[in-house]
């Protein structure tokens, strides 16, 4: 079974350059420490304080392993710091979805 926790932020508008940095961090820690980022996404169109992030993990207890190895990781400490000093991060909701596999991953049809 693979979970992804689905991560919705509401962020400071005047600060997408340090969202997307923060997000960037994240894009060398979370392999590092053993989730499958799906990717960070920041607003375009419409609301311009959503941002959202997705985390794919194996089972709960290979997010546990995970939050163990992102406690020890010194780069992902850091970037929490850097999130927290900034203030960028207004709100932050988590929400544990888990995939239907026939529907992950399809590849585009293309129709003659």
């Amino acid at each position: 079974m693979t979970i992804t926790c689905f991560i919705r932020y509401q962020i400071d508008p005047f600060q997408l350059a340090a969202f997307r940095h923060y997000a960037e961090a994240w894009g060398r820690i979370i392999p590092r420490c053993g989730g499958h980022l799906v990717g960070y996404f920041l607003p375009h169109e419409g609301s311009n304080d959503v941002a959202w992030g997705l985390i794919s993990f194996d089972s709960m207890a290979a997010y546990e392993r995970y939050r163990a190895a992102l406690k020890a990781d010194d780069e992902g400490r850091l970037n929490f710091e850097m999130a927290q000093s900034l203030r960028f991060i207004l709100r932050e909701e988590r929400t544990w979805l888990e995939g239907i596999a026939s529907t992950l991953n399809q590849a585009r049809e293309v129709v003659p």
